[in-house]
């Protein structure tokens, strides 16, 4: 019993490390809205570029910059009082759940951490964005190299069964990453141009991040779900958490940019942002399902 106090109190203390550094991130980007300053330049590509010019994301791009406060807006208010909640929760659960559960946040704050570190025009937080990556990224593959071990003994006596739903999720999650991203990196291909809006950056991390390491993952989930191996179970929920936070971020930054005087094409609100809500909406109810009966039937967790 001690040992496990002091595990998950070693847990809790790197993890108020990580809200103490998101809301430093978060505050200051929710503060940057809006602005007043803004102003064209050339890009690298010879392009006219209009820049947001205000706060953290003053050298940003005047149609990134709101998406960047719309997702710290998300951070603050929703994934920081949900790590802070499941920080809570956990000292009334299992040891297993306990670190399930601080997975699938961690796997959110990851995200975010690698999307604002590589992302973001060059600013005086950058030190806070490698902290809060190194953090995020040590702790997120710490906590799952543990559950990998504890899977070893807990496999032979856990039993669950995939369902259609489940394999549908992951499927279709898994390409309409593809399908949301990949038509503009065709398209530039084929065009010899840089992408539609890549103004002053010169790569889109998101798309690097969704088609490079979050789609095959959908995919290396669902084979392990089959081989029912407990971590796939693990992966499963923090891709369910992903989705779930995903799908209220997006509106979110919509809803920046259009205050922000942007106006975003229909086809692309369809393709972007009602796609993954849709995905986002049926990876509750999933993951509802899924901790109710795992938690009722295994009894384990």
């Amino acid at each position: 019993m001690n040992k496990q106090a002091h595990k998950i109190t070693a847990l809790s203390i790197w993890s108020m490390l990580i809200i103490l550094l998101l809301l430093v991130v978060t505050l200051n980007g929710v503060l940057s809205f809006p602005t007043y300053q803004d102003y064209q330049i050339s890009n690298q590509y010879g392009e006219k570029i209009r820049i947001y010019g205000t706060g953290v994301y003053a050298h940003d791009s005047f149609f990134k910059a709101p998406i960047f406060i719309g997702t710290d807006f998300t951070m603050l208010f929703l994934v920081i009082p949900l790590l802070i909640i499941t920080l809570v929760k956990n000292k009334r659960k299992s040891e297993i759940e306990a670190k399930i559960n601080l997975l699938a946040i961690l796997g959110v704050i990851l995200y975010y951490a690698m999307s604002i570190s590589f992302g973001v025009t060059y600013n005086y937080f950058h030190l806070i964005y490698i902290m809060l990556m190194g953090v995020s990224f040590y702790m997120f593959f710490g906590l799952l190299l543990n559950l990998h071990t504890l899977s070893t003994a807990i496999s032979p006596l856990y039993t669950y069964t995939i369902t259609r739903g489940m394999q549908t999720f992951l499927i279709c999650s898994g390409l309409s990453l593809f399908i949301a991203w990949l038509p503009d990196i065709i398209s530039s291909l084929m065009a010899n141009r840089s992408l539609e809006l890549i103004e002053v950056y010169t790569t889109e991390i998101t798309y690097v991040l969704d088609m490079g390491i979050i789609s095959p993952l959908m995919f290396i989930t669902l084979y392990l779900l089959r081989r029912k191996l407990f971590i796939g179970l693990v992966l499963f929920r923090m891709l369910l958490r992903t989705c779930e936070i995903i799908g209220i971020m997006l509106p979110i930054q919509s809803v920046f940019q259009i205050m922000s005087g942007i106006e975003i094409p229909l086809p692309a609100l369809l393709t972007k942002v009602s796609i993954f809500v849709a995905l986002a909406g049926f990876a509750l109810y999933i993951d509802i399902s899924v901790q109710r009966k795992t938690s009722i039937e295994n009894n384990i967790l």
